[in-house]
């Protein structure tokens, strides 16, 4: 074993130690140091001295935890983004017009998938109630509302060709179109 790691091994638990009161969590603390250790270890440039090794790895593990709270936060805004997207209204670019064909053609769809089509699409329906009120598992509901989608969209297909395949927007298949 190669000096560098011997002193780093015997200052292992300062090193956990001071992350530690750093990050306020031990496992995140001993995941910091570990991942130091690495980048340490695959340095191109160590130090000479055994002596200067602790304060060569202490400069590794702040510029880690450094990195560990830029990522944390990186990570919060992407989250806060995320939450205010879901509560704006939908902006004018994704206001788009949507093609009103599949309400000519829902009753060349079977009953019984045109009843969850209804409540679950268009009625916005919880799927775990739909599910109870029929009697259905909710495995055997997911798996009605999949071929009755496909029935749909089978029917959109061969009535919209070409603007159906790109999800019935903007269509010009001479159907009014609505907003959604």
């Amino acid at each position: 074993m190669k000096a560098i790691e011997t002193a780093l091994l015997a200052n292992l638990k300062t090193f956990v130690a001071f992350a530690r009161q750093r990050v306020g969590d031990a496992h995140l603390a001993e995941d910091v140091v570990q991942e130091s250790l690495v980048k340490a270890l695959a340095s191109a440039k160590q130090p000479a001295k055994e002596e200067d090794t602790a304060a060569w790895f202490y400069r590794i593990l702040r510029r880690s935890i450094i990195d560990l709270y830029r990522r944390q936060a990186a990570h919060k805004r992407t989250l806060e983004r995320f939450q205010q997207e879901l509560t704006e209204a939908p902006s004018a670019r994704e206001e788009r017009l949507l093609c009103q064909c599949f309400k000519r053609l829902l009753p060349a769809v079977p009953e019984q998938y045109r009843e969850l089509l209804q409540r679950i699409d268009l009625d916005e329906a919880d799927a775990s109630e739909v599910a109870a009120e029929l009697g259905l598992s909710k495995n055997n509901l997911t798996v009605r509302l999949h071929r009755a989608r496909k029935h749909l969209r089978d029917a959109l297909t061969r009535n919209c060709r070409a603007c159906s395949k790109h999800g019935c927007l903007d269509c010009m298949c001479g159907e009014p179109p609505a907003k959604v």
